[in-house]
């Protein structure tokens, strides 16, 4: 295999960080190409597109290819920052490229007068904290071959955003896991739209920590989830189309005021949301 071409475009580690890159992998041998483009940047996500039939593997992992050859690689917040593609063509050809990703830095947030309860949970509440993420993981392992990522993405709640991806917490004086969604602040009640295609693969109304909370699968493990939510319209199994209502923003669980919280997973990778939708619409800023 040799590259043909390699164009990146980067103007920051973070928003409006349009870290778009394009790599274009051909083998000498057949003549088959690969393309790959997104963010190569820790959160980014890359989505390729192989000769049909190829087999794909990323840092290991066995990736599901369509039946037209899409598919898609989630960047970690803290991904390494070189790792290796290998594309396996039907007539035997293989390409290997190294993949560099760009690093981030990551904000710190502070957030004060959470209930006690919610930042030191006793141990009947750690029961309950660990059956429910047995939910969430079990939701985000889906392996489904539709393809609704392929339609692109839209912000699900316009707003203020008060809290970024990757952002180390401090909760009421101490330090926490990193926050893995992008916070934005809205009305209880306000309307929660579907950011793109997919299926309702958890329902949950009430979480310890996230409150009302809903996973939609977009196929090939990429899922979205929503948190704190007032009231979720939409039942689990049921396919949901890009602007959809789905839910409502709500200040359940853990949180200090009315707010949803999207996340994105790539099966266990965190994602950053942002990078897939562009600057927020209506004058929405960043707190």
């Amino acid at each position: 295999m040799k590259i043909i071409a390699e164009l990146r475009r980067s103007v920051g580690p973070f928003l409006p960080g349009w870290v778009i890159g394009l790599i274009l992998l051909a083998s000498a041998s057949s003549g088959s190409a690969s393309d790959l483009t997104g963010h190569f940047i820790q959160g980014g996500l890359l989505f390729g597109e192989a000769a049909p039939g190829a087999r794909v593997t990323y840092h290991g992992r066995s990736l599901r290819v369509s039946p037209k050859g899409r598919f898609i690689i989630g960047l970690d917040r803290d991904a390494p920052l070189a790792s290796v593609l290998e594309v396996h063509h039907p007539d035997g050809a293989r390409e290997s490229h190294p993949l560099i990703i760009d690093a981030r830095e990551y904000d710190i947030q502070r957030i004060d007068g959470l209930p006690p309860r919610k930042v030191d949970p006793d141990p009947e509440d750690l029961a309950r904290i660990r059956a429910e993420a047995a939910l969430v993981q079990t939701a985000r392992k889906r392996d489904d071959p539709r393809t609704g990522f392929a339609g692109g993405f839209i912000w699900p709640v316009t707003g203020r955003i008060t809290g970024v991806y990757g952002s180390q917490r401090i909760l009421n004086g101490k330090p926490r896991r990193p926050h893995y969604g992008v916070d934005i602040a809205a009305p209880t009640g306000t309307p929660v739209k579907a950011p793109a295609d997919g299926v309702v693969s958890l329902a949950h109304p009430d979480m310890f920590f996230s409150g009302g909370t809903l996973i939609l699968d977009h196929g090939h493990g990429l899922s979205s989830s929503f948190l704190h939510l007032h009231r979720i319209r939409v039942r689990e199994g049921q396919a949901v189309r890009r602007g959809s209502m789905i839910a409502e923003v709500g200040a359940t669980g853990r949180v200090t005021g009315p707010h949803l919280d999207w996340r994105m997973n790539w099966f266990d990778q965190r994602i950053d949301p942002t990078l897939l939708v562009g600057p927020m619409p209506d004058g929405g800023e960043r707190e």
